[in-house]
C-alpha cells in the first residue's frame, strides 16, 4: 500500500472519528476494566443511546445505578471534544478532589493509548488534575468549593456524584454564569435521599416543562446492563448490607435512600396500581383535577387546606368518596381565601352536598367565615374537647359554644392525622389517584422527630388527605359506634330553612337530618 493511500485512509478515518464519537470510542479508545484489564471501549447499546442523548442535549441529568461505566462514557465524550474542537474548557467537579481526579485519569488513559495520528503534536500541561492540549482545549478537576467554575467560561461542566455535594446549590449558581455563553452540563449521580438539589431538579426535569428545567432526565437502573441478571441484583443486598442502600445504588430509588415518612416501595405500588391521569382539568390554570364525576347515591367529603399567604405554599383540597375511601378530585393552586371558599362550596355542592372540612388555623378562618356567610348546609364543626363518642359529639351540637367551625390543627392533632394517613397508606386502604400527591409524599420526611416536607418542597396535599382520613375514623365513624343513638337524636331535630340569599340548599324535601345552628342550617346525614 502506497504512502498516499495510507494518508488518504487516515484522513478519512480521522474525519469519521471527528463526526462520529461512538466510532471513535469503540475503535480507538482503551479503558481499564476492573476484571479484564486494558480493553477497547466496546460500548453497550444502552451506552450508545446515552451518548447520543448527551450529544444532542445541552443539559443532561443522569440518575444512575452503580458500575454502569457512565463516568467512563462521559470521560470519552470529553476527550472527543478536546481533540476535535479547539479552545474547549471542560471542568469536572465532585465531592472530593480524588473523585474528580478519577475522571481526568480516565481521559488521560484513553488519550495515551490513541494511535499517533489521533493525538495532537504536544500537550501543554499534563498533571494529576489537568490535561491541556496544544489546540487550547483542556480538562480540569476540582473539589466542590462554592466558587468552583466561577472565574472562567466553561464549555462543558461535569458534576459527578451531585446528590452527595452539600453546597451544590452555590456551585450551580456560580456555574450558571460561566455556562451562559453556550456551555453544556452533564450532572450524574446515584440518588441520596429526597429534597436535595439533585432530587429536586430530577423531579422538575421529569415534568418535561422547559420553563422549569433545562435538563433532560436519563434514568439508568441496574437492569439496563446486558450482563446483569436478577441474581446479580439479589447479591447486591448482601454485598451492600442493606436493602435500602441497594435500592439507592442499583434501582435509582430516591425514596428508599432517605428518611421518608412513607415507604418508597409502597408509594411505587400505589402509583402502579392507582395513579392515572384525570378525566378532566378545570380552571384557567387547569389545577382542579377530576377523576370521577359525582354519583348521587354516594357520600363525599371535601377537605380544604389554606395556604399561609406568603406565595410559597398552595391552597389545596381533596374530594373523597367516603365509603370507598377514594380520591375523586383534587385542587392545588394559589388564589385568595374568598375565591377558595367559593370554589370549595361549588365543588362540595356538586358532589352531593359533601361534608366540607376546612382547616381553620390562621387565614383558614377567612375561608370558614365565607362558607358560613354563604350558608353552606354541610360544614364540619370540631368539638373543642378531645371526646369523640357519638353521644358527646351531638351533645356539643346542642350547645354551639362547645363547637368550632372547621378542623383545628394543633400540636396534638397534627401527629394524629399523620399517623392516621400512614396507617391507611401502609394497609393500602385508601385510593389515591394523583401524581401531585405522590410527589409530595416522596419528599415528606422526618426532621428531628417531626414529619414535614423537605426544604424547598411543601406538604399542601398531604395534610388535607390526613385530615380527611382522621375525620373518617373519628367523627364519621360514629356511623359504626353509635348508629342507633345517632338516629334517635336526629329524629328530634327541627328543620328551619336558611334565609340568607344564595345559600347552597338544593334539597327542597324536608330532611329529618338537618337542624339549625346559630341561624344556619346544618346537615347531619353524613353521620349515617
Amino acid at each position: 500500500m502506497s504512502e498516499n493511500n495510507i494518508s488518504k485512509i487516515i484522513r478519512e478515518e480521522y474525519i469519521k472519528c471527528a463526526t462520529d464519537p461512538i466510532h471513535f470510542l469503540k475503535k480507538y479508545c482503551y479503558i481499564q476494566h476492573p476484571d479484564r484489564g486494558r480493553i477497547l471501549f466496546h460500548l453497550y447499546p444502552f451506552q450508545e443511546k446515552v451518548l447520543n442523548l448527551l450529544i444532542n442535549n445541552d443539559y443532561s441529568l443522569i440518575n444512575k445505578s452503580r458500575q454502569l461505566g457512565i463516568s467512563t462514557l462521559v470521560a470519552g465524550l470529553a476527550l472527543h471534544m478536546m481533540i476535535f474542537q479547539k479552545d474547549k474548557n471542560i471542568l469536572c467537579i465532585a465531592t472530593k478532589q480524588d473523585t474528580a481526579k478519577n475522571l481526568i485519569t480516565k481521559v488521560k488513559f484513553m488519550y495515551s493509548n490513541l494511535p499517533t495520528w489521533l493525538k495532537l503534536k504536544s500537550t501543554e500541561e499534563n498533571n494529576k488534575l489537568t490535561l491541556r492540549l496544544s489546540n487550547g482545549s483542556q480538562i480540569k478537576a476540582t473539589s466542590a468549593a462554592s466558587d468552583a467554575g466561577r472565574s472562567e467560561a466553561v464549555s462543558l461542566l461535569i458534576i459527578d456524584e451531585a446528590a452527595f455535594i452539600s453546597n451544590i446549590e452555590e456551585i450551580w449558581g456560580s456555574a450558571q454564569q460561566t455556562l451562559a455563553t453556550g456551555g453544556n452540563a452533564i450532572v450524574l449521580s446515584t440518588p441520596f435521599g429526597t429534597g436535595n438539589w439533585f432530587h429536586k431538579n430530577w423531579v422538575l426535569a421529569e415534568q418535561a416543562d422547559v420553563t422549569k428545567s433545562k435538563f433532560i432526565p436519563i434514568r439508568l437502573p441496574w437492569y439496563v446492563h446486558p450482563e446483569r441478571d436478577q441474581k446479580w441484583r439479589d447479591d447486591q443486598d448482601t454485598i451492600l448490607g442493606d436493602p435500602r442502600t441497594a435500592a439507592q445504588e442499583c434501582d435509582c430509588d430516591f425514596a428508599t435512600s432517605g428518611d421518608t415518612v412513607f415507604y418508597g416501595e409502597i408509594i411505587e405500588w400505589y402509583q402502579q396500581t392507582y395513579q392515572k391521569d384525570p378525566i378532566e382539568k378545570r380552571g384557567l390554570e387547569k389545577n382542579l383535577w377530576i377523576w370521577e364525576n359525582v354519583d348521587y347515591s354516594r357520600a363525599y367529603m371535601v377537605i380544604v387546606d389554606v395556604a399561609r399567604g406568603d406565595g410559597k405554599d398552595y391552597s389545596t383540597f381533596h374530594v373523597m368518596d367516603i365509603d370507598s375511601n377514594t380520591q375523586v378530585a383534587e385542587y392545588k393552586g394559589q388564589i385568595g381565601t374568598r375565591e377558595l371558599a367559593y370554589l370549595a362550596i361549588g365543588i362540595a355542592t356538586e358532589y352531593n352536598e359533601a361534608l366540607l372540612i376546612i382547616e381553620n388555623t390562621g387565614i383558614g378562618w377567612d375561608v370558614v367565615q365565607t362558607c358560613i356567610e354563604r350558608g353552606y348546609v354541610n360544614l364540619y364543626y370540631s368539638p373543642k374537647s378531645d371526646k369523640t363518642t357519638a353521644e358527646d359529639y351531638f351533645d356539643k351540637y346542642e350547645d354551639i359554644s362547645k363547637m368550632v367551625p372547621g378542623f383545628s390543627m394543633n400540636l396534638k392533632t397534627r401527629p394524629m392525622i399523620i399517623n392516621k394517613f400512614r396507617e391507611y397508606f401502609n394497609e393500602k386502604s385508601v385510593v389515591i389517584q394523583s401524581k401531585r400527591t405522590y410527589e409530595e409524599m416522596k419528599v415528606f420526611v422526618w426532621k428531628n422527630g417531626r414529619a414535614e416536607a423537605q426544604s424547598g418542597y411543601n406538604d399542601d396535599l398531604i395534610m388535607p388527605m390526613g385530615i380527611g382520613l382522621y375525620i373518617r375514623d373519628t367523627a364519621y365513624k360514629f356511623k359504626q359506634q353509635g348508629l342507633d343513638l345517632t338516629r334517635e337524636a336526629l329524629k328530634n331535630f327541627q328543620t328551619v330553612r336558611p334565609t340568607l340569599p344564595g345559600a347552597y340548599n338544593v334539597n327542597q324535601v324536608q330532611n329529618p337530618y338537618k337542624r339549625t345552628i346559630n341561624g344556619y342550617e346544618e346537615d347531619f346525614s353524613w353521620v349515617l
